[in-house]
């Protein structure tokens, strides 16, 4: 509940307001039934037309009170449970998009979706239920029981008997749904990384043919998510059945012990309306709160789960305020150095051995330098460590002279662009993907990127040019179409360190000429640009020279 209570303090004059509106609400509704029960006791005793009226004009204004602050209190809630829920959205992305890519994956990508959308729906929607539902209780048991108690007293301890019975059966049925409710988070976050897998590797799926085999694996976990549904909503089942008992059981002793005591004229059946009003808004009001507080381990897992998320400590982190180096005029070192790697020794957290060795060498401007290495030798892992998704174990990445750990990590990555192996495009146009880098890019430094990309002739020949539309992930595109899309989008950026990760990654030979050219036309401008190949007849067109490093002994 702490987290929620961190999200709701910028609102707290909202919340006072929506409090204050739904308490009059539920004071309002309790008043009603103390004016019907003295209007027909009035019409009973054959009491003045001037006294009916005026007691009728006091029960309408009481009802027009109530419903004007059920309504606004309902809009104050509303707003209040949006508000706190789009603060909670927007702190899991930006708390995404520190986390490093081991943290992803110990969270699982699936997850944190689920966190940001279903979790913060489950409290939202706790957090209207606790306001609208819960929070009233007391107070309507306070004043019901009074005015309960002041028309009759063994009525009223009838009325306190049922309503301990029904929370008697509440107590029991929570105890019983928690660790349902904790169950169901669980599966949803199994039912969407299965279905995320399912989606995005539909072509290996039908390529082996296991099409039947996804489905069993998929129906699994839909048949565990709705058998622990039903458990859980036969709960909700036996709580509305027994509330339900206890209420019509006082009902039925109100009219027994009542009947008796009209006919000696000790009682007047606009009491018996009173009390039996009084006791179904108490026990409605019970029955609602049981619901909620049923629903409350739930929401409260989910709490926990998004908790976890925005307390987590990243893995990449800023330095501490004030701490970190000024880059503003800073550039390449005087011999034109722009990234050097020295005496870098990396191992990932859930590794047994280490990737990268003892690795020193250096990037400079004018030069296109590559990295070469077989399938799993840690050439990516370079470029992670350089634009700082990873950072070394022993040794030092350092950019235009400065250890990259000391920089902050927008001031690191507006320097280097970076352009991945599987290249991915966002939905939108070929134009917004193009200037994801710079969005201030003009026309003519677009077109321009273009023709060095050699993409001109592919973007020509789409239908609507630049405006086509990009599907999600750009698998409207073939491989190599979004891997010259990328390196345009990597040229525009105007940074002075280039970072290619396979940039021939689905080009053709022809293609691999025209990007070989490219890297010779950017290092000529005087750019620094790292390639990161396992093609030898590429390196050779490109002009690179290989980036060397001898191993040393082993630091202890």
């Amino acid at each position: 509940m702490r987290l929620v209570v961190r999200f709701m303090k910028p609102y707290w004059a909202l919340c006072a307001v929506t409090t204050v509106l739904l308490l009059v609400d539920v004071v309002g509704a309790l008043v009603i039934p103390t004016f019907a029960a003295e209007l027909l006791n009035e019409s009973a005793t054959s009491a003045s037309f001037k006294k009916m009226t005026i007691t009728a004009v006091g029960m309408g204004v009481a009802a027009l009170i109530s419903g004007m602050c059920a309504v606004a209190g309902g809009w104050c809630c509303s707003q209040l449970t949006s508000r706190v829920g789009k603060d909670m959205r927007m702190a899991l992305y930006r708390k995404s998009m520190d986390l490093s890519i081991y943290d992803f994956r110990n969270f699982g990508t699936a997850s944190i979706t689920t966190r940001t959308i279903n979790d913060v729906v489950n409290i939202q929607m706790a957090m209207t239920n606790v306001l609208c539902m819960l929070m009233p209780v007391p107070i309507i048991f306070i004043i019901a029981l009074t005015l309960s108690f002041r028309l009759d007293v063994t009525l009223s301890l009838w009325l306190l008997v049922a309503i301990a019975f029904v929370c008697v059966v509440a107590l029991f049925i929570m105890r019983s749904a928690a660790p349902l409710f904790r169950k169901l988070q669980k599966l949803l976050d199994r039912i969407g990384a299965v279905l995320l897998e399912n989606l995005t590797g539909v072509r290996v799926i039908r390529a082996f043919n296991k099409e039947s085999h996804e489905r069993r694996r998929m129906d699994g976990t839909f048949v565990d998510y709705a058998d622990t549904s039903i458990k859980a909503n036969r709960l909700f089942a036996n709580l509305d059945g027994l509330s339900y008992f206890g209420m019509n059981a006082f009902i039925v002793v109100v009219y027994f012990l009542a009947g008796g005591r009209i006919s000696a004229g000790n009682f007047q059946i606009g009491d018996i309306t009173a009390i039996v009003e009084y006791a179904i808004m108490a026990l409605f009001y019970l029955m609602m709160a049981q619901m909620v507080i049923i629903t409350l381990p739930r929401a409260l897992e989910c709490c926990e789960r998004v908790r976890l998320v925005l307390d987590h400590s990243p893995q990449i982190a800023d330095p501490e305020p004030g701490a970190a180096v000024d880059m503003s005029g800073r550039g390449p070192l005087p011999d034109g150095e722009v990234l050097a790697f020295r005496d870098v020794t990396f191992r990932f957290a859930d590794a047994q051995e280490d990737t990268l060795r003892h690795v020193s060498f250096s990037c400079k401007t004018g030069q296109t330098t590559a990295i070469i290495g077989g399938t799993g030798s840690g050439k990516s892992t370079i470029a992670m460590l350089a634009l700082r998704f990873h950072d070394a174990n022993w040794g030092e990445v350092t950019l235009d002279g400065v250890d990259v750990r000391k920089m902050t990590q927008h001031d690191l990555r507006r320097r280097v662009s970076y352009v991945q192996q599987q290249a991915w495009l966002f939905s939108g146009t070929i134009a917004d993907n193009l200037r994801y880098g710079d969005r201030d890019a003009s026309d003519e430094r677009l077109n321009h990127a273009i023709d060095v990309a050699q993409a001109r002739e592919f973007v020509d020949s789409l239908p609507q040019g630049l405006e086509s539309r990009v599907a999600q992930g750009g698998t409207n595109f073939s491989g190599g179409q979004k891997q010259r899309l990328a390196i345009v989008d990597g040229c525009l950026s105007g940074k002075e360190l280039l970072i290619f990760d396979e940039p021939t990654s689905g080009l053709d030979y022809a293609h691999m000429l025209e990007v070989s050219r490219l890297l010779r036309e950017l290092a000529k401008q005087g750019l620094c640009v790292v390639v990161i190949t396992h093609d030898g007849e590429f390196l050779r067109e490109s002009g690179a020279q290989t980036a060397e490093w001898v191993p040393k002994e082993r630091h202890q």
